[in-house]
């Protein structure tokens, strides 16, 4: 389901905000696959003028968590790091909701599409808000898994299990 009400122009300034953690457990439970960020990235940005693209991730000490951050940063995205909460009793928390929603509001001011990576209902506010100060908001996530009311706040939605062929590895 491509939902577009805004039409996508090459002359767009656009700023990528990637809830990692939400891609790779909707990837991980969806499809047992892992996201490819660099082709998640060509798709975000569509051939128009790249400001910022961040990637907001959870570190928790693996080996294999320095590779793909580097593999991250290669790909093209800033990184954006904190630690895993771990509660007394074991609950564990990684959550950026905020962070992301006041660099968006942030960057809202150099771009003129922000595109958010990620189903998370929580973002609707944020999307409204942009929307309401000019900025078009794109969303790109896995429809089931993806929040549909932030799919319906969205000038537009890209659903990536359309693109899994490309962007989820192999």
């Amino acid at each position: 389901m491509h939902k577009i009400t805004v039409p996508q122009r090459k002359n767009h300034r656009i700023g990528v905000f990637v809830d990692v953690s939400n891609m790779y457990h909707s990837a991980k439970n969806l499809y047992k696959s892992r996201v490819n960020f660099r082709e998640l990235l060509k798709l975000a940005t569509a051939n128009r003028q790249l400001v910022r693209a961040i990637a907001y991730v959870i570190k928790s000490d693996t080996k294999e968590e320095k590779a793909f951050f580097d593999a991250l940063e290669k790909a093209g995205y800033e990184l954006k790091s904190k630690d895993l909460q771990v509660f007394p009793g074991g609950m564990k928390k990684g959550d950026w909701d905020v962070a992301i929603a006041i660099d968006a509001i942030t960057l809202s001011k150099l771009v003129d599409v922000v595109v958010l990576v990620s189903g998370d209902g929580d973002y609707e506010p944020l999307v409204e808000f942009l929307k309401f100060n000019g900025t078009i908001v794109e969303v790109a996530g896995f429809k089931r898994s993806t929040s549909s009311k932030l799919i319906d706040v969205a000038n537009n939605f890209t659903d990536l299990e359309e693109l899994k062929d490309k962007i989820l590895l192999k």
